[in-house]
């Protein structure tokens, strides 16, 4: 988002570079941010669930997903390198949308990554019984809350850091695990309950759609969430050196990643066990081990999906700031959280988010079952994650058409891209329509209305309540 609103004369860009955010994410930081992001808690965790659902059509799932996905960033890439000026996708919204559009998707893309981390955190809890089965789910919830809010105060470098090693963390164990898979699918490996590896439980009877086409759509709702993140490119760029080499680079790797790290694991997890006998409740990244007899590598794995949840909720803990910042900047929100520290953090704007997702960390009290409240978070971050992404490929489209000129100077082109912008809208209404097929993910559909609602009031009486905390707190 623009720290300065305006324009790009040097007197502004000096501006922005003593009061603006620091840019201390280099190359290696925003490709492990893109395959973190691309590698999300849902896969890890949710996948089971999808399985359970789709059975071996979960692999068909990904890729469609994994294919809109890679065309969404494309969209959002040429957006970014358009205006030197955009520090996030917020920014293009408002520009070619409206102020209106920039406030719904800034509140909204808040809103989704603070229910996100809940979800995250509660799944940690989860992670950390595997080895303390007698410990509450909201102590390391609440422990690893605090830790990485704690690290992301002092400066972005450290959110670079960190999401660099929890992302080489996940790509490591993702690549051991398909190693390992395929050694024991080719040396016909047995499990305790009898049953061999082998690549035929992809296709084995009633393998492919178990639940017939309604589980198969279904299965969408996870397998959205899965992919949640992937737009974090979008929010880094007013942090990254050298954006016009960077962001490109990351994005064209999306579809490799896709291929090597959802499609190959989840083909690996089903030809060793068998779909049927995939837990829907726990993380089948976990239990392919655990059922395999190798403990010892099911308590690694286990380690693993717990960096892939930590890894997540320091995305959010760092895009929820950022975002809140930029509304901020925008008057979208209070003008304090748009101060920054010393070392040019958002400390109000992360203090606040954080506090959030820790008075939300309380649901473990009302819903104490690990995935039926990951189920309901997930879905609502469905819902809200879908919306900002449709937000921005409206953007594009209305880019396309104001300003051709752009268009055609841009280094950087969305392949047909009016035809596929509205191709990737059609995908993204199909996936809305299909959290009605399940009741769990209904009770989301009906909860999210009364957000909408509220951002409709917030939006008309803005300046009324900006001049209020103005008048409270300057």
């Amino acid at each position: 988002m623009e720290v300065e609103k305006s324009t790009n004369t040097d007197n502004d860009a000096a501006k922005d570079q003593s009061s603006g955010l620091h840019k201390g994410l280099g190359n290696r930081h925003i490709q492990l941010i893109a395959i973190g992001g691309a590698i999300g808690s849902g896969l890890f965790m949710g996948s089971g669930k999808t399985i359970s659902l789709s059975g071996s059509s979960i692999i068909i799932t990904y890729m469609v997903v994994g294919f809109f996905m890679f065309l969404m960033m494309r969209a959002i890439g040429e957006l970014l390198l358009s205006n030197s000026s955009y520090n996030s996708f917020v920014d293009f919204t408002s520009e070619y949308l409206g102020n209106w559009a920039g406030f719904f998707m800034g509140w909204s893309y808040w809103l989704c990554w603070v229910i996100s981390c809940i979800g995250d955190v509660v799944v940690i809890g989860g992670y950390i019984q595997f080895w303390f089965p007698d410990l509450s789910l909201w102590i390391p919830a609440v422990c690893s809350l605090l830790f990485l809010v704690s690290l992301n105060v002092f400066s972005v470098k450290n959110f670079g850091e960190i999401e660099f090693w929890f992302a080489l963390i996940k790509v490591l164990a993702i690549l051991v695990l398909i190693i390992v898979g395929f050694s024991m699918i080719f040396t016909g490996f047995t499990s305790p309950n009898g049953v061999q590896a082998s690549l035929t439980h992809l296709v084995e009877r009633g393998s492919i759609f178990p639940n017939g086409l309604f589980g198969f759509i279904a299965g969408f709702q996870i397998a959205i969430f899965s992919f949640m993140g992937v737009e974090l490119l979008g929010i880094t760029a007013g942090e990254t050196k050298n954006p016009e080499k960077n962001l490109p680079k990351a994005i064209n790797s999306i579809p490799l990643r896709i291929m090597l790290f959802y499609v190959l694991s989840l083909i690996c997890i089903i030809a060793i066990t068998s779909w049927k006998y995939v837990s829907p409740d726990k993380s089948p990244f976990v239990e392919v081990f655990a059922l395999a007899g190798i403990h010892i590598a099911a308590a690694l794995m286990n380690f693993v999906v717990l960096t892939s949840a930590l890894s997540a909720t320091n995305s959010g803990v760092f895009s929820t700031s950022r975002m809140l910042f930029g509304l901020a900047t925008q008057k979208d929100a209070p003008h304090f959280f748009e101060k920054l520290s010393t070392k040019k953090i958002p400390l109000l704007s992360l203090l606040f988010s954080g506090i959030g997702m820790l008075i939300g960390v309380l649901l473990l009290v009302i819903i104490p079952s690990v995935m039926q409240l990951y189920t309901l978070l997930s879905t609502l971050c469905a819902i809200l994650i879908l919306f900002v992404w449709s937000l921005m490929l409206f953007s594009y489209l209305a880019y396309r058409k104001k300003r051709p000129d752009l268009h055609q100077k841009s280094i950087y082109k969305m392949p047909a891209g009016i035809i596929l912008s509205y191709a990737c809208l059609m995908f993204f209404g199909f996936a809305l329509i299909a959290l009605l097929f399940e009741e769990d993910t209904r009770i989301g559909m009906y909860i999210a209305p009364f957000w909408f609602l509220w951002l409709i009031f917030a939006y008309k009486y803005r300046d009324h309540i900006h001049a209020y905390f103005r008048k409270r707190f300057n």
